[in-house]
């Protein structure tokens, strides 16, 4: 392969192929991970797209391959994910170059560090010669594991919502604070955590998560004046979703108004639900077939790249089982005879393209 480094630090690797005015297919995942995380998550789609074309043995098809290695999508050191597959779309904007990590570096000083130039990430954007974008994943999830099955076939991307929450009462001494004079903030805040846990277990497929809390002052000896905690909501129809994230908002104000409480809250992410492209999904599956595999069509829970990528050109995606359902943990892995039947599958894939090319 050729390779260069963009402008936003993703590694770019083409493969080119017999004719060169085809359109070509892009195959990528991350680099980046989460803390205390595990050895597969984006790096195994990545190394599979290599693998992948190692797999051809030198043959070339039609059409050019591009392995893409993107690097940021997890959003841990900025707050924002994609950053990555943002430049190939073209929103890798003045917004998102100022956002700031908890050093106060930005987006752009950082590619900056790293010997690259941010005001040149427009040539990082994709032209109108690539035909789509397949990216294999680990599922992060039970389900491949709990039907032993090693590949999945995924339809779509669930849409997410990211929240701040603030409940604010009244801090104030532990021994002497009569129970029923208080403004408790975390005693509010807890009530409203149960009562996500409690929509969300009602609602087919929908998922909510308050992941972080923070009371202040946080003395044992304190009533906690206020807390901060997250929201995480995800639905593949983000009808469902829109309607579960206005309850627990209703659902907060109430809390907090029986309580003496006030509480704000504020929209990290609205990110709509992204279907996988219709034929080249059907492409997908026929692959898997032909490679002696059951095919079973999944939504994926998680977010990925391919949801940005979605904006420009078709997607498609390859879940590889996660034995455990473990993800974003160090027990993250993955089966060496799940990976050979993703090359397998892959390659399939690559063949029924180039067919059909």
């Amino acid at each position: 392969m050729d390779v260069r480094a963009d402008a936003a630090g993703n590694l770019r690797g083409l493969y080119a192929g017999r004719e060169p005015g085809a359109a070509r297919l892009l195959i990528g995942s991350h680099v980046d991970t989460v803390p205390d995380a595990g050895a597969f998550d984006g790096v195994l789609g990545v190394v599979l797209g290599i693998g992948l074309l190692e797999a051809l043995g030198g043959r070339r098809l039609k059409f050019a391959v591009e392995v893409v290695a993107f690097s940021e999508e997890e959003g841990v050191r900025f707050g924002v994910p994609f950053l990555g597959s943002r430049a190939l779309v073209g929103t890798l904007d003045g917004d998102l170059l100022g956002q700031k990590d908890a050093a106060g570096v930005t987006v752009d000083e950082a590619i900056r560090s790293f010997g690259l130039d941010p005001g040149r990430a427009g040539e990082a954007v994709l032209s109108d010669d690539v035909r789509g974008y397949f990216e294999f994943h680990i599922e992060q999830g039970p389900v491949l594991d709990s039907l032993a099955l090693p590949l999945g076939v995924v339809d779509a991307i669930a849409g997410q919502s990211r929240l701040t929450f603030v409940f604010r009462g009244r801090a104030n001494h532990a021994g002497t604070t009569p129970m029923h004079l208080r403004h408790d903030a975390l005693a509010g805040a807890a009530e409203w955590i149960l009562a996500v846990e409690h929509l969300a277990g009602g609602v087919p497929g929908l998922v909510a998560t308050v992941g972080r809390i923070a009371a202040k002052p946080g003395a044992g000896n304190v009533v906690p004046g206020e807390v901060e905690t997250s929201l995480d909501v995800r639905h593949a129809d983000d009808a469902t979703r829109g309607r579960a994230v206005d309850a627990l908002l209703d659902s907060a104000r109430r809390i907090a108004a029986r309580r003496g409480l006030r509480v704000e809250w504020t929209t990290q992410l609205d990110q709509p639900a992204v279907p996988c492209n219709p034929a080249l999904t059907a492409t997908l599956g026929r692959a898997v077939a032909a490679a002696g595999f059951q095919v079973h069509r999944l939504t994926s829970g998680a977010g990925h790249d391919a949801m940005i990528l979605a904006q420009k050109v078709p997607v498609a995606m390859l879940f590889l089982r996660s034995p455990g359902g473990i993800s974003h943990h160090p027990d993250e892995t993955v089966r060496p005879e799940d990976v050979a039947a993703a090359i397998t599958a892959g390659l399939s894939f690559l063949h029924e393209l180039d067919r059909l090319a």
